[in-house]
């Protein structure tokens, strides 16, 4: 990989080799705000992104924007500065009646459609692995295991389109396991086997696509992220670089 970020306008030695990301600049915001010493290294597009320190490991906190095309710009610029494992830390849409505003799902794999989208541009022709690092995984779901009564490890599915699920979409891919849909784990997790960065996701569930149940009240879902962030971080403390 040639050349340097023009995006995520850091200097090397700025991001640290563990980094969150999230496609809500205000959330990733909300989350710096929970590490001690957080400093705000570039805010380039509001594509904003702190460095702090959570107990005693040096953690990156950086928005990807909405999509693949966006992420991949992030991630790449991420491992360009050093970055060595990436957490998504994001929100979904259940695709099924069991899961609710609230859930927890940490994807075991993002189905995608092959063929299109972002990740087509970067290998033509092939279905990469779009599965989390063992490890992130492993970690994530023992950390989860101390703090929730209840979440799901489950397949979940990326899709480009936001407006695009209807009941036909619900259908397909609820038959080949997905529970939730989301729209830069698959990005992530296949551009993590091509740039050999660890990677993982763990997802709060928003909205019900079944039966439209839903959540926006930004103290809520702050309430969510807060638990959410608490597992990414202790999991990033464990996991070796």
């Amino acid at each position: 990989m040639i050349g340097e970020p023009i995006h995520i306008l850091a200097k090397p030695g700025e991001v640290a080799g563990k980094v969150v990301v999230a496609g809500d600049p205000a959330r990733i915001d909300y989350i710096a705000r929970m590490l001690e010493e957080a400093r705000l290294i570039s805010s380039n597009r509001g594509l904003n992104t702190y460095t702090g320190r959570y107990k005693d490991t040096l953690i990156t906190v950086s928005c990807h924007g909405i999509g693949g095309p966006s992420t991949a710009i992030v991630f790449e610029e991420l491992t360009m500065l050093g970055a060595k494992t990436i957490i998504r830390l994001g929100t979904a849409g259940s695709l099924i009646e069991d899961l609710n505003p609230g859930d927890i799902v940490i994807p075991n794999i993002a189905c995608y459609y092959k063929g299109a989208g972002t990740l087509s541009a970067y290998m033509p022709g092939l279905a990469p692995p779009a599965a989390p690092s063992y490890e992130v995984l492993e970690m994530l779901v023992n950390e989860a295991r101390k703090s929730l009564k209840k979440f799901t490890v489950s397949p979940v599915v990326s899709s480009d389109a936001f407006y695009a699920e209807d009941e036909e979409f619900i259908s397909r891919w609820v038959k080949v396991g997905a529970v939730a849909v989301e729209m830069e784990c698959a990005t992530i997790f296949a551009l993590g086997y091509l740039r050999r960065v660890k990677t993982g996701a763990i997802l709060i569930v928003t909205d019900n696509l079944v039966n439209k149940s839903r959540v926006r009240e930004k103290e809520k879902i702050n309430e969510w992220v807060q638990q959410a962030a608490k597992i990414v971080f202790e999991s990033l403390r464990k996991i070796e670089t």
